[in-house]
């Protein structure tokens, strides 16, 4: 140790820099500069955590909202269930549990808002006794 001379000093190594420093534009300007290898790839879909980005389909599903919506039980067929379930006297609930289906189901059919399956429409049916489908809607479910 004593033949080391305090004036000289000795870089065992240089840190190398960080990666956010070999993304910048001066190291980028340089490497062009000095004839390094300079290499840019895209990301497949980076920086798609946006909370508002909008798909290419936008303008198109705008255009056609009215094709592209389900059909909902008809407003004289929501009567018809309201007015047969009523007539016999029974809840939603009370009906829901004779069909097997739940309470909220027969809310649906009843407000519109349903989208009519021929199952659930056959069970009501059978239970309310009247025709649902077709063209003798309200008449009593008898055999032709």
């Amino acid at each position: 140790m004593a033949e080391a001379d305090w004036s000289e000093v000795t870089y065992i190594g240089k840190r190398p820099p960080k990666a956010s420093q070999l993304r910048s534009k001066q190291a980028i300007n340089a490497a062009q500069r000095s004839g390094g290898d300079v290499e840019t790839t895209k990301k497949f879909d980076g920086g798609g955590n946006k909370q508002h980005s909008t798909s290419k389909n936008t303008a198109k599903l705008d255009r056609e909202t009215e094709e592209l919506h389900h059909d909902t039980v008809s407003l004289d067929v929501c009567k018809l269930i309201m007015q047969g379930r009523q007539a016999k006297g029974w809840t939603q609930k009370e009906l829901a549990t004779k069909i097997n289906e739940k309470q909220q189901i027969i809310n649906e059919y009843e407000s519109g808002k349903a989208i009519p399956n021929q199952q659930i429409m056959n069970k009501l049916e059978r239970q309310l006794g009247m025709k649902l489908r077709g063209k003798d809607k309200g008449h009593a479910l008898g055999k032709k």
